[in-house]
């Protein structure tokens, strides 16, 4: 199933999630839970937020490993005696993996849980061996005086 969804705006206003919008291209999974935002907070500052609504933070679990990221949920099971009689459910509480391909010299700054959305910031910091420098240009012409006298 190819993705009909032209990314190409968002590709020129991002910085660092390059190879993330190539996954979204090519994903061909229809998986779309639980469903999560991306937003560029600063020019090296990005926000993933994932609704996680019923989870609990010891029920998930976020890894960072090199350029990938992986949020997971699995609900733990019901303790003995703890019995629920459920007339309707509608949140949905099934296991699940998310990831999410980084930039390089993205590194994970925070996580937080809150009123069921998993909010985790990230921070692109490129080392200073990285980062563009300025060149000053060393050295003076000879000016016509010096160039007779040489000669």
């Amino acid at each position: 199933m190819r993705n009909s969804f032209d990314w190409t705006p968002y590709r020129r206003s991002t910085v660092g999630f390059d190879r993330l919008f190539d996954f979204l291209e090519n994903s061909g999974s229809a998986e779309n839970y639980p469903p999560f935002d991306i937003e560029k907070v600063a020019d090296d500052h990005f926000r993933i937020t994932v609704a996680v609504a019923g989870f609990k933070s010891e029920e998930i679990d976020i890894t960072a490993q090199q350029n990938m990221l992986t949020v997971s949920g699995r609900k733990a099971p019901a303790k003995d005696g703890e019995t629920r009689q459920l007339l309707y459910s509608g949140i949905a509480t099934r296991a699940f993996e998310r990831r999410f391909q980084l930039a390089d010299f993205v590194r994970v700054d925070r996580a937080d849980l809150a009123d069921g959305l998993l909010i985790i910031d990230l921070v692109r910091e490129v080392p200073e061996a990285m980062k563009p420098h300025k060149i000053a240009i060393g050295g003076t012409q000879p000016t016509a005086i010096e160039a007779k006298k040489a000669a």
